[in-house]
């Protein structure tokens, strides 16, 4: 009986080898803090096109972390551009966003989408003039981003009624970014000189080349904004943020979805 016990308890312990081990249990998606909210849930009539949550962006893939296409801002920045809409729709525009909270992991997509040299697929329409090696030298892309503090936002404005903007076919023709308005990828925004995400000198705010309509309708984004407490990056037309940050240092990276979000 001794041995057979003994034995036994060997093949007891080879079963247990064999046996698969027991799955992970998955780590919780971090949440956002109760002062982000959906935008629509403060102003409906801003018009969303969420960029990053598509293929026409300059990775050319959907981005880590969009897990629902919606912006999230912290509540001021909100309120805020429900101020700015306000003023706009009496003067026949409405903002169109293209990208409002941005997770870290989306960052840390576009660092490593930047060190493959090997993938440039989106360069004639995004980048057509810069050496994707310079893109960290030039600061088109960092490892940290203002987005991820909840109170940056990228945005237009749209002369209303509002045409749609037709879907992007992935695999089209690119035309660069800077192209005449009728001729680059069809954008109901007001012609600003250059597309959206159009990483080229001509994108800075106050490039003296940009002169007439175009001009003024920069110049139309950014007073509008400024009057509610936005700053722009004079780098990039698109990009304001909101003063005071709530959260000036901390970058989160919860995923952009409703699921985020306290419940109201």
């Amino acid at each position: 009986m001794p041995k057979l016990r003994g034995l036994t308890a060997s093949v007891l312990a080879s079963l247990a080898l064999l046996a698969p081990a027991a799955p992970a249990l998955a780590k919780p998606e971090p949440k956002a803090p109760k002062e982000f909210v959906a935008l629509r849930d403060i102003d409906p009539t801003i018009i969303q096109e969420m960029r990053y949550k598509t293929r026409h962006n300059f990775v050319g893939e959907p981005v880590d972390g969009y897990r629902q296409p919606i912006c999230i801002l912290t509540r001021p920045a909100a309120r805020a551009l429900r101020q700015a809409q306000r003023r706009l729709l009496r003067q026949g525009y409405s903002l169109k966003v293209y990208d409002c909270y941005r997770p870290q992991r989306a960052v840390d997509h576009f660092v490593r989408w930047a060190k493959d040299l090997d993938d440039q697929a989106m360069k004639r329409e995004f980048y057509p003039r810069v050496d994707k090696t310079r893109l960290f030298l030039d600061g088109y892309i960092a490892e940290k981003s203002g987005h991820s503090r909840g109170s940056t936002v990228d945005l237009t404005v749209v002369k209303l009624p509002a045409r749609p903007t037709r879907p992007y076919r992935p695999g089209e023709p690119l035309v660069p970014c800077y192209y005449p308005a009728a001729d680059r990828f069809p954008d109901n925004s007001a012609d600003m000189g250059t597309g959206f995400d159009c990483f080229d000198t001509l994108s800075h705010t106050l490039d003296p080349r940009i002169q007439g309509k175009q001009r003024a309708n920069r110049l139309l984004l950014k007073s509008t904004l400024e009057k509610v407490g936005f700053t722009n990056l004079p780098e990039e037309w698109w990009h304001f943020t909101h003063k005071p940050e709530l959260f000036p240092t901390t970058f989160f990276d919860f995923p952009v979805s409703r699921g985020s979000l306290t419940p109201r």
